[in-house]
């Protein structure tokens, strides 16, 4: 088996147009020597498989690797980048981003914390952010890679499957049988149907972090999780971002909490992002297009409409974040008797089996009416491997799934995110709110803004959501997911003895909120 090797230029014009990943350094042929070796040999194949998990992303690397430690005979079907979006283009590599974006804001403040910088000696060095990224994202690469899938006892092959009938996937040639599967094809992100959009050179996050040059100006359409986290990393390189949203606030569409959308954009603000809201995208023009070498850069010029007042906004870096659709064309779903919905994906019961063919299963961003994140499919794969392979009853309902936005301050939920939310679903809340302005570690810290606010069903303590500002507030949301799951209610959270100092006491604060509007009293 050949091996990807570092500045092999036809090696690189393969890996760029076939596999979306440039440049061909050493981080990124490490990267695909793990999870899509050239000329890679498929195993040869078993009779008959217990599961099979066609899709190599969190669902499909979790579901195919448990189920062969617990005795199974499984598979897994992978068409391009082990490990999927998160490893390659989401989580992961966003994060390296985002660390960096941090880094420079911590130079930027130092003077307060009493370190004395020249700034003449602060520069922001793109292109070792971008190298520093390539490194760590190889270096995770190994748990996700395909070497590791067979140490742990599951078969991995390398190809487009596609299912042939009720219990048989094919993947280059071969046929596979199944008793059961698992679909875990993931998603892309969706481009809408705008004037001069899909001629464009337009950027998603499937190329966004092979970028080799920082883009002067990047502008973005839409404002949900990667907008916002990418329109203030970018910032803080020293891009001039531009956030392009429909709605009036941020998170307005999901009834998300006003309080928490005005403190993040003002958050942002302070960054350097400016939003245009209650703008429209009238048309995409492309003024040039992008070049051979790194730094040329493509040119598109973007005109708004607000109101009756129009504006044109030109960037080398045109990010298209306006939500996602599911990987279900061309899998031969029809031919297994899988029935799914195009763009919002296969349609599951709640013990995420296909409503029409109960020996297949469906697993993350390919499965519809499912909240579309990385610790989701791997819980769902767990499900599913205990569901298929040992007849349990696992139930989606039962799950309670955080979200966290890693953006400076952190925005987290669970549950019911806002009281507009709740009012949409029919569940009348109290609510429970402590800021961190009187926070003694958040004080400390110089990042004493944002709160926690907990939602409980009206007249009780049973705790059914919660938003968390933060710069923390995604370590600090699983104590409120772990209450919910195991019906502690907030008066337990309140009794629960927090360490101090902490900004988690804000939590706890929320508890003693309760605990306090139900005293007994001598008077």
């Amino acid at each position: 088996m050949s091996e990807w090797k570092a500045f092999d230029a036809e090696q690189a014009t393969q890996a760029r147009n076939d596999l979306e990943i440039w440049p061909l350094d050493e981080p990124n042929a490490v990267l695909l020597n793990e999870v899509h070796p050239r000329d890679y040999p498929n195993p040869e194949p078993y009779e008959i498989y217990d599961l099979i998990a066609v899709g190599a992303g969190a669902g499909g690397l979790v579901s195919s690797r448990q189920s062969a430690r617990r005795g199974a005979k499984s598979a897994m079907i992978s068409e391009v980048l082990a490990g999927g979006d998160c490893l390659n283009v989401g989580c992961v590599p966003s994060k390296a981003l985002i660390r960096s974006a941090r880094a420079i804001q911590e130079v930027k403040k130092a003077k307060q914390f009493g370190v004395v910088l020249n700034e003449e000696d602060v520069q922001v060095d793109f292109a070792a952010i971008m190298r520093r990224m390539r490194e760590l994202r190889a270096k995770i690469a190994p748990a996700d890679g395909h070497a590791r899938g067979e140490q742990a006892g599951s078969h991995v092959f390398q190809g487009r499957g596609r299912f042939t009938g009720p219990d048989t996937v094919e993947v280059n040639g071969i046929t596979l049988k199944f008793r059961k599967a698992v679909v875990a094809t993931g998603g892309r992100p969706g481009v809408p149907n705008l004037p001069g959009l899909k001629e464009a050179p337009y950027t998603t996050n499937e190329v966004l972090f092979n970028l080799e040059t920082l883009p002067p100006r990047m502008v973005i359409l839409g404002a949900g999780v990667i907008s916002l986290e990418m329109a203030q990393t970018f910032a803080s390189f020293g891009s001039e971002v531009t956030v392009i949203q429909r709605s009036s606030r941020l998170f307005q569409s999901k009834g998300g909490d006003k309080e928490a959308a005005d403190l993040m954009q003002s958050a942002l603000e302070e960054d350097g992002v400016r939003f245009e809201s209650n703008a429209t995208v009238q048309q995409v023009e492309t003024l040039r297009e992008r070049g051979e070498s790194p730094d040329a850069l493509p040119l598109m010029k973007v005109t708004i409409k607000k109101g009756d007042e129009v504006k044109e906004l030109g960037c080398e870096c045109l990010l298209v974040a306006t939500g996602r659709v599911a990987n279900v064309e061309d899998l031969g779903l029809e031919a297994a008797g899988v029935e799914y919905e195009l763009g919002k994906g296969v349609k599951v019961n709640d013990l995420s089996q296909s409503v029409s063919n109960p020996n297949v299963y469906a697993i993350g961003d390919c499965c519809a009416d499912v909240p579309r994140l990385t610790h989701m499919s791997g819980e769902m794969a767990k499900q599913v491997v205990q569901n298929a392979l040992f007849n349990d009853t696992w139930k989606l309902s039962d799950f309670v799934v955080p979200a966290v936005a890693y953006t400076e301050p952190e925005f987290a939920t669970v549950g019911i995110i806002g009281e507009e939310d709740a009012a949409k679903k029919g569940i009348k809340v109290d609510v429970y709110k402590a800021g961190l302005e009187h926070n003694d570690r958040a004080i400390l810290e110089s990042n004493n803004i944002g709160f926690a606010k907990i939602f409980c069903e009206e007249g009780t303590d049973k705790i059914v959501g919660a938003v968390i500002v933060a710069s923390r507030a995604g370590e600090m949301i699983n104590e409120v997911t772990l209450a919910m799951k195991h019906g502690i209610g907030l008066r337990g959270i309140g009794r629960n003895i927090h360490a101090y100092p902490t900004t988690g006491e804000a939590v706890m604060g929320c508890g003693i909120q309760f605990i306090n509007s139900h005293w007994e009293r001598l008077d």
